[in-house]
């Protein structure tokens, strides 16, 4: 049998080329998805529920965006149990109609975190407001306090792709919870502290809140203090958490 030859023009060839490319780009798609790693596309934000680690850590979040009658008495709370690290997420509107009781907190030493500006679902928004909510917030937290707020909760937990990413961009990490205490419900103090105490676990993050429409999370958290200690639980706040450095053990106390 005579050997078969046959000769590509220069088009002939450019166009058998792409095709071999366009292959090869396929198959790196498919390996990288069948190995769960995707090498073309970027990190993606996440929001953070919780902690992965074996120290009994928890961090103790509280939420404000409205009234003046239940976070001064929260605050007595952690003076009298010694509890040092809390994470405060707030609003700013109500940083700026409530600046005695943010220097409160701030002169307690805990941590504050952003829960953005108008109490509203930002995954509603375009792209634009999103980015100024989040931005007009820190400002206005930043002016107030003196401080740049690097951890942000979204107003009622709510978020998309595009606020992760855009969250991400201003350099927040959006964080979230793993326990809910419900206590935005006020269903009665032992059934928010019985949903913690059940819930807890290392590294987790509580969802409380220190608004007025709560009504009895100051009366429910003593108790919740007690339990989480007995079971020898520390409390540390969310960037202790995040970081799980070594920690002074009488700072989380």
């Amino acid at each position: 049998m005579k050997p078969f030859f046959f000769v590509l023009n220069g088009k002939q060839l450019k166009r058998m080329l792409l095709i071999g490319a366009i292959a090869l780009f396929a198959v790196g798609i498919i390996y990288s998805e069948s190995q769960s790693i995707s090498v073309f596309s970027p990190r993606q934000p996440a929001a953070i529920y919780s902690v992965q680690t074996d120290k009994k850590w928890i961090a103790l979040t509280f939420d404000i965006s409205w009234g003046e009658h239940r976070t001064l008495p929260i605050l007595k709370v952690l003076e009298n149990k010694k509890v040092k690290n809390a994470t405060f997420f707030l609003s700013s509107p109500w940083v700026k109609s409530h600046p005695d009781i943010v220097k409160e907190i701030v002169k307690s030493g805990f941590e504050i975190g952003s829960h953005g500006h108008r109490h509203l679902n930002y995954s509603t928004l375009n792209e634009d407001e999103i980015r100024r909510e989040i931005v007009t917030a820190r400002n206005i937290i930043k002016e107030e306090t003196g401080i740049t707020t690097h951890l942000i909760r979204m107003p009622n937990g709510d978020f998309d792709k595009r606020v992760l990413r855009i969250a991400d961009e201003l350099n927040y990490k959006v964080i979230q919870w793993d326990t809910d205490s419900l206590d935005w419900m006020n269903k009665g103090v032992d059934q928010i502290v019985n949903r913690v105490i059940k819930k807890a676990h290392p590294g987790d993050i509580v969802l409380l809140h220190a608004s007025d429409s709560c009504k009895q999370t100051h009366l429910a958290l003593p108790t919740i203090i007690d339990k989480l200690r007995a079971d020898g639980y520390s409390f540390v706040t969310v960037t202790q958490l995040l970081n799980q450095v070594s920690i002074d053990q009488s700072t989380i106390q």
